[in-house]
């Protein structure tokens, strides 16, 4: 049996264009997993197999592989960067134990570092520090790390000094060996020099070491008190304490170096196998039961308890679907039959493979702390748990995003019709922030995504991985409708036909909710005058009610209904009346109650050089958006923004024309804000044409 103490299951993810993926493939090659080095650049690299991903230089999809370093197992999954593919982050997050974050040494904490790093604080997943690119121009190692404190709040524990940045990065300085690593210019990995502290750095590595030490002995009352007494503790007891900080999320340590230059990446490795905790060192899920209640009880991670594993990501491949799980405890077999919590049925595992990128090998088994691909899966997805049959359980499942912007999409022709629904549906069992539903009244296919880039590759996929030709419509965007004004209002629902009819009398307000807070019902009746068991019918007749508004029917979000008295008949009085009474009082009420139209609100960042900012925040403006901050940086300014999704379409050729192909920006949803009057009559006119069109 494996030694789960030399397993570290990590996770390397940043913003875009940061160097996750040139990172990922130095490791494999430091580690003998590849002969050759794969850039990026040239569409070359191991974990970006997709078509798509070699020809746009980013990765879409999150890919998992296995290496060995200092007699450890590092399972190790390369995520996006980009905002569209968010969803490969989080749910990637949800199963690691420890994570690299990695940051552009000239970029800095970029909006969606911000994203992530929220992402892993959720799911307390400890991390460690790798600051990139300081081979790059405005590289600055201490503007980053005081930017990780200022704008992530989070306490960097700095481990090494760099020697020289931007074109004169030579190496780095160990601050726990006091040994400076000096790399040549030959750009393999293995050719460097082990010197001592040169002359110049010897203040600054003194201040910073006193630092170092100080933070790491908190974690330990005689360690410290020995220390305050004059006596240095052992470069053991230090490691022992970082680990200790790291693993409770007190501190992350935090390195430098250019993996495109191969300078310092060893120096990560060794970190990861020092302080990341292996998969016993972390908390147990926690189990829950089908009502999503916790029942008390954690998935300890045992290779002879039961089985334990969560369904993290569904990728189709030329073999068929594979299901990427880890697994929190138990064992698993080729053949095993297990039990899916979700739907209630039991899946037998037909193959069990590890992943290298895109390539795979077999394996009989698997147990606690692996992450695998399983084949033969039929009705498993997503979020899903696999237990013993025997001792079932359900690990806490994971809660996707709502879509922001949509596509119509039609196949041209009657052949590509029968293999689109297939096709579609692989692609929803992948990525649960794609969704796709039919519209009933055109019967038109809509595609449903985070961004235009998003669906932009769903498109593309279908294209060429599906052979699918699509027409695709205008992107729509995600409107919703709320209430401005209370209500007090009452409906009588009264039917009499021959034998028992139907009544049901209903009293009740309804008045504009907290923002966010979605629909809330309570009810008030007192004396019997609605009866208790009639309450959840009332209830759900305004919850469905509400998929639906009354301005343009877009779904009604931060509503209150509050049922205040009602009547009832001992005979005709039925659950079915007081839901048909609560969908009527909706019809009723909500015209009364101002429905106000609300529009997605995007969080923009935008990054322009100096020269353009003036055009970057007028065309912002222009776009109703409203300017955040602007922050100075070496080489640019970064224009924080709040703007309406609407306005933003398209906007990314507009920013290169403006700065001349230097801009880049990044965008993620914020929150739902009333649109302005001009703006609603517009959207409300055009969706009732649209649906008189159809």
């Amino acid at each position: 049996m494996a030694d789960l103490s030399l397993y570290r299951n990590i996770g390397i993810f940043a913003h875009v264009d940061a160097g996750k993926t040139t990172t990922t493939e130095r490791i494999l090659k430091l580690t003998g997993k590849i002969h050759k080095l794969g850039e990026v650049h040239d569409g070359a690299a191991t974990t970006d197999f997709m078509e798509q991903e070699q020809e746009r230089g980013i990765t879409i999809q999150s890919a998992a592989t296995s290496c060995f370093w200092n007699g450890h197992r590092l399972n190790i999954i390369d995520t996006p960067g980009h905002v569209d593919f968010t969803i490969e982050v989080y749910r990637s997050l949800k199963v690691l134990d420890g994570g690299v974050g990695v940051f552009c040494g000239s970029g800095g904490v970029e909006p969606q570092s911000e994203t992530n790093w929220r992402y892993a604080n959720e799911s307390e997943v400890a991390r460690i520090i790798y600051v990139n690119k300081l081979d790059r121009v405005g590289a600055d190692f201490y503007r980053v790390v005081d930017q990780v404190k200022n704008v992530l709040g989070a306490r960097p524990l700095v481990m090494v000094l760099p020697i020289g940045e931007e074109e004169n990065f030579k190496g780095i300085i160990d601050l726990l060996t006091e040994k400076a690593w000096l790399w040549d210019d030959s750009g393999d990995p293995e050719k460097y020099q082990l010197v001592d502290v040169p002359e110049e750095y010897k203040a600054k590595v003194a201040e910073y070491r006193e630092e170092l030490i100080e933070t790491a002995l908190e974690q330990d009352d005689d360690l410290m008190e020995a220390y305050l007494e004059g006596e240095e503790p052992s470069i053991e007891d230090i490691k022992r304490c970082i680990r200790k900080g790291t693993i409770k999320l007190d501190f992350f340590p935090t390195f430098c170096g250019s993996s495109f230059k191969n300078k310092g990446v060893q120096n990560v490795l060794n970190a990861v196998v020092d302080f990341l905790p292996s998969p016993t060192e972390v908390e147990p899920q926690p189990e829950i039961d089908l009502e999503g209640n916790e029942t008390g009880n954690v998935a300890v991670v045992d290779p002879d308890g039961p089985l334990r594993a969560l369904a993290f990501k569904i990728m189709d491949d030329r073999y068929g679907a594979l299901t990427f799980a880890r697994i929190y405890s138990g064992k698993l077999k080729k053949g095993d039959s297990v039990l899916n919590t979700f739907t209630g049925k039991n899946e037998r595992i037909g193959r069990i493979v590890e992943m290298h990128a895109n390539h795979r090998e077999e394996r009989d088994s698997a147990h606690a702390g692996d992450i695998v691909a399983l084949l033969g899966m039929k009705h498993t997805q997503t979020g899903h748990t696999l237990c013993d049959p025997d001792r079932p359980a359900t690990l806490e499942p994971m809660v996707f995003p709502d879509p922001v912007i949509s596509i119509a999409i039609a196949p041209k022709d009657k052949a590509a019709m029968d293999k689109l629904g297939v096709a579609l549906q692989k692609m929803v069992q992948e990525d649960p922030s794609f969704r796709i539903v039919t519209d009933e009244d055109s019967g038109e296919t809509i595609m449903k995504g985070m961004g235009e880039l998003h669906l932009d590759i769903k498109v593309d996929i279908l294209r060429r991985t599906h052979g699918v030709d699509v027409v695709v419509g205008k992107p729509q965007v995600a409107y919703r409708e709320t209430i401005t004004r209370r209500v007090e209002d009452t409906y009588t629902h009264k039917k009499q036909t021959g034998g028992s009819g139907q009544f049901a009398k209903i009293d009740y307000v309804i008045e504009p909710g907290e923002q966010n807070s979605g629909y809330q019902f309570e009810s008030t009746v007192t004396g019997g005058n609605v009866p208790r068991e009639f309450w959840p019918a009332v209830e759900k007749g305004f919850r469905v009610s509400m998929d639906e508004g009354v301005l343009a029917g877009f779904p009604l979000l931060d509503v209150k209904v509050t049922l205040t008295d009602g009547g009832f008949h001992a005979v005709d009085s039925s659950a079915i009346a007081y839901e048909i009474a609560a969908k009527a009082a909706y019809r009723q009420s909500v015209p009364k109650a101002a429905p106000q139209l609300l529009e997605p609100i995007m969080k923009v960042d935008v990054y322009t050089p100096d020269d353009h900012v003036g055009d970057v925040i007028g065309d912002l403006n222009r776009r109703r958006g409203m300017i955040k901050s602007q922050e100075p940086g070496p080489t640019g300014i970064r224009v924080k923004a709040e703007c309406p999704l609407s306005e933003m379409f398209g906007y990314i050729g507009d920013l290169r024309t403006m700065t001349s192909g230097r801009g880049q920006f990044s965008m993620e949803f914020s929150h739902y804000a009333p649109c302005p009057a001009n703006v609603s009559e517009q959207v409300i006119k055009e969706t009732l044409e649209r649906k008189a069109a159809r």
